[in-house]
């Protein structure tokens, strides 16, 4: 598995979709579905297309599997090799029966986290789960640190790429901070430790978030479809906007580390030549 010689590595995330069963909106009146449908088409017509996708939880908002079925629906046109971790939104046993087969989950391994080191590519990738079933914040416990410092171990000298749902580290954003990630005290020790690690991303804010972290780089991507409200007011509650969807598509090439650029869902037409 590797990429085009004279291209960088492409890894696109998604993230935070919130698919619901066909025929439903969100609260109602979001469209995820729509938005996911569109987003996968924009992904489509990429060029280059990305060699893997990433997505980065809360594939669906109910974790039914008639939600999962209908993601599995629209994923299905898409050429590259898909990866999935779940977000406080999904469900595990769901997730594993939706994907099944597919490579986006490995096999089921008895064990209780959906956690997996994706090896072959140019960067390695290594998921992590942070869900904790009836919680909308995150926990990294020590089982799964210590398996996180278990696969790092394995390859100190490899370029890697973390992913898992809830950032570890505060936005600024209250009601986003309060239902954040615990346990991001020791994600920070185990990462500090391993300076190949090129970059953390997560997804659970609904948006475009980018900071120092351990020694390396973390990053949030914005969900294709609604987004969170920017306030840093400790006493505002809760609220989507409807931003513009978007989605992140790291490159990566040997000795040019990696970079991330944000791609807009809608397209804004063909490219224009530019004077002067």
């Amino acid at each position: 598995m590797t990429a085009a010689a004279d291209r960088p590595f492409l890894i696109a995330q998604i993230t935070d979709m919130h698919v619901v069963e066909p025929g439903t909106r969100l609260q109602g009146e979001i469209d995820t579905n729509g938005a996911m449908a569109r987003c996968a088409a924009r992904l489509a017509g990429l060029d280059p297309q990305p060699d893997v996708l990433v997505i980065t939880g809360d594939l669906t908002d109910t974790g039914t599997p008639a939600a999962y079925a209908h993601l599995r629906e629209m994923l299905a046109p898409l050429r590259m090799p898909v990866y999935v971790l779940p977000g406080n939104h999904d469900r595990r046993e769901a997730m594993r029966a939706a994907f099944a087969g597919t490579g986006a989950l490995p096999a089921d391994d008895g064990q209780p986290f959906l956690q997996y080191a994706v090896e072959g590519w140019p960067l390695r990738l290594v998921v992590l789960d942070t869900v904790e079933e009836g919680r909308t914040g995150g926990r990294l416990c020590a089982a799964r640190l210590g398996w996180l410092a278990d696969r790092l171990a394995e390859q100190p000298g490899r370029p890697t790429l973390i992913a898992l749902h809830h950032p570890p580290f505060d936005t600024g954003i209250p009601f986003m901070d309060r239902i954040g990630l615990d346990g991001r005290d020791g994600l920070a020790d185990v990462v500090a430790r391993h300076p190949n690690v090129e970059l953390v991303i997560c997804g659970h804010v609904h948006r475009a978030v980018q900071t120092r972290f351990a020694g390396t780089l973390a990053s949030i991507c914005p969900s294709t479809a609604h987004q969170i409200l920017l306030t840093f007011d400790p006493d505002r509650p809760d609220a989507w906007v409807p931003e513009p969807p978007a989605f992140h598509l790291h490159a990566w090439r040997p000795g040019g580390g990696l970079v991330t650029h944000l791609v807009p869902v809608e397209s804004p037409g063909p490219p224009r030549g530019m004077h002067g």
